[in-house]
């Protein structure tokens, strides 16, 4: 697309709220497009969380505090795959900031590449979200 940047695309086709692929769903704040970026988000759960979000922050998704509690409470899925998989005794000792870390760079890794095969989307190339 003219004018289209890489940075667009990926906005334009990333959750705002997860860094999943946007399917459709968004949220403009006090339905103002010129003034405010529209945010995309995957679900109507990411749609009404990220909204709600941006009505408290005017507009902005500041995602700081989120990330912090969202890492925090993946550390007991992660302890419960650890012991499933047989692998919890390495990290039995680990100190919460370094289990923290790990899910940091999963997370982050995820997000990556997420915003990497956006960027070498086609946009025209877009399924209908409510098919």
């Amino acid at each position: 697309m003219r004018g289209c940047t890489p940075e667009d695309q990926v906005r334009r086709l990333v959750c705002a709220l997860c860094s999943r692929e946007a399917k459709g769903f968004g949220y403009v704040h006090e339905m103002r497009l010129g003034e405010f970026p529209h945010h995309r988000f995957c679900s109507m759960a990411c749609c009404d969380a990220g909204g709600a979000l941006a009505r408290r922050s005017n507009g902005v998704i500041d995602k700081t505090q989120m990330e912090a509690r969202a890492i925090k409470e993946a550390r007991r899925p992660l302890a419960e795959v650890l012991v499933e998989l047989q692998l919890m005794a390495p990290f039995h000792d680990r100190s919460a900031a370094e289990i923290d870390r790990i899910i940091e760079a999963c997370v982050d890794g995820f997000q990556a590449s997420m915003q990497r095969q956006a960027a070498e989307r086609d946009p025209l190339d877009d399924p209908i979200p409510f098919s």
